[in-house]
């Protein structure tokens, strides 16, 4: 990868109660959304926990633009990031949304007052309430607005629809993906809503029982696999490496899973095989295919 890089994660290892997170080998590139998807508990979280620091390696090393972080972030680095958990810290729960944007503002000198009154008035947020009194939703749409008015470098999003609604959340949605647009900023996302990975990501990061199985583009993941219907007998295709799964729906109809709209091509040649029909499998089950170890080719 020949451009410049937000994050470079290098052999890096967290060993956990449950299962050991890694070793991670990542690079991800400035000025484009990167997804981590994964099912809850995969590790996705404690991932940016490790980008965040707010937990630190057991092995391996990380560089946030360049730079190391050994020994704790300096200032000048944590200034460019802006996390949104997906619990909210208690340290700001008797602050009201005005007052923890105050005092979040002397951390940030790129912070953008104007950006987060016009985010709090869009999102409907009430400014004098105390954040720990706000809904659940309220409060998401308040981390949000605060960390967009921090005017990041790199922008770190944990579940990003938790407690919202669908209104709120296309707004979120939009608001993201105008930040894209002449900002230098590079936003990742942990997930497992296929719905937030088609509308914002660039890359994918597939994250499975603790380890990364690798990063693609997402575009490259559509039209990658495609489900087939055949009449007649495959007995001489089965071995072939353009078939990854085949199963017997009734008598000598099947359905095959495939790598390649070429692979459907040839069948259709075949004065043995009948094509019923065919269509790209979704970018979901081009992922499930892939988590039971069968990378898509692209």
């Amino acid at each position: 990868m020949t451009e410049a890089l937000a994050l470079e994660m290098n052999h890096v290892v967290k060993k956990r109660r449950r299962r050991t997170i890694g070793p991670i080998n990542l690079q991800i590139p400035q000025g484009y959304i990167v997804a981590l998807v994964g099912s809850n508990g995969s590790g996705k979280s404690t991932i940016l926990h490790l980008l965040t620091q707010s937990l630190i390696p057991d092995e391996g090393e990380i560089k946030w633009f360049g730079e190391k972080g050994s020994g704790g972030l300096p200032i000048e680095i944590k200034s460019k990031i802006a996390y949104v958990s997906e619990n909210p810290v208690n340290e700001e729960n008797y602050q009201t949304a005005e007052q923890a944007a105050s005092f979040r503002a002397h951390w940030y000198p790129a912070w953008d007052q104007k950006r987060f009154d016009r985010l709090m008035t869009r999102f409907d947020v009430p400014r004098k309430e105390r954040l720990n009194r706000m809904s659940k939703g309220e409060r998401r749409k308040f981390e949000v607005a605060a960390a967009l008015a921090a005017s990041p470098k790199l922008l770190i999003l944990d579940e990003l629809s938790s407690g919202l609604d669908p209104f709120a959340w296309k707004d979120m949605i939009e608001e993201l993906q105008e930040c894209m647009i002449g900002e230098d900023v590079t936003i990742i996302m942990a997930t497992h809503i296929v719905e937030e990975v088609k509308r914002l990501a660039d890359y994918i990061v597939l994250v499975h029982q603790g380890e990364v199985l690798g990063m693609v583009e997402k575009d490259l993941l559509y039209g990658s696999c495609y489900e087939v219907w055949v009449r007649g007998d495959i007995a001489e295709l089965k071995a072939s490496p353009g078939i990854i799964q085949y199963e017997e729906d009734e008598p000598a109809i099947h359905k095959l899973i495939v790598r390649d709209e070429a692979f459907i091509a040839d069948l259709q040649q075949s004065a043995e095989l009948q094509v019923l029909r065919s269509r790209a499998l979704e970018l979901e089950e081009v992922l499930e295919l892939w988590i039971k170890g069968n990378r898509p080719e692209y």
